[in-house]
């Protein structure tokens, strides 16, 4: 059974040091898709933004520095609150969110808690979709196909004739 983890949040989108714009955001976890997380936020355009990447490059940024490149995340202070920054760049432009941290805390705990950390592999199903596929190819005679060459060469073909 496939559950979904959702919290509801505003965001800050960080314009300068002393400007920010509040950005309505929602969290998502779903763990038909344990490694990854999503983030769709509204920024006054006709569709919302949507960003996805590791549960466990969040769970890092909250307590340390994390990340290179398109998305780095960091705990910080700000005007004596905890907050969890998040740096995300595309070809599109680059944002810098500000989310508050005990609201990102507790909704992570949540997917912990759903799939807890070295258990998201067995939320695949992977070794039940490959003992299927396996208990299935030997039924069907699958190993006369692995012997098989797939692309013979002209030599190997027989003479006509022959």
């Amino acid at each position: 059974m496939n559950a979904v983890v959702e919290r509801e949040l505003e965001l800050k989108l960080v314009l300068s040091p002393e400007r920010s714009i509040p950005v309505p955001a929602r969290l998502t976890y779903r763990t038909g898709d344990p490694y990854a997380v999503h983030i769709i936020f509204h920024i006054g355009s006709d569709t919302p933004v949507h960003w996805t990447f590791a549960r466990e490059l969040l769970v890092e940024g909250v307590f340390r520095p994390c990340g290179h490149g398109d998305v780095r995340i960091w705990p910080t202070k700000v005007e004596g609150r905890s907050v969890i920054l998040m740096a995300l760049s595309s070809p599109d432009g680059d944002a810098l969110l500000e989310a508050p941290a005990a609201q990102v805390s507790a909704w992570l705990e949540r997917t912990l808690r759903a799939v807890p950390p070295g258990s998201e592999t067995e939320q695949l199903g992977i070794d039940d979709g490959l003992a299927e596929l396996l208990a299935t190819a030997g039924r069907a005679g699958a190993d006369d196909l692995w012997l098989r060459d797939p692309w013979p060469s002209d030599e190997s073909r027989p003479e006509e004739g022959a």
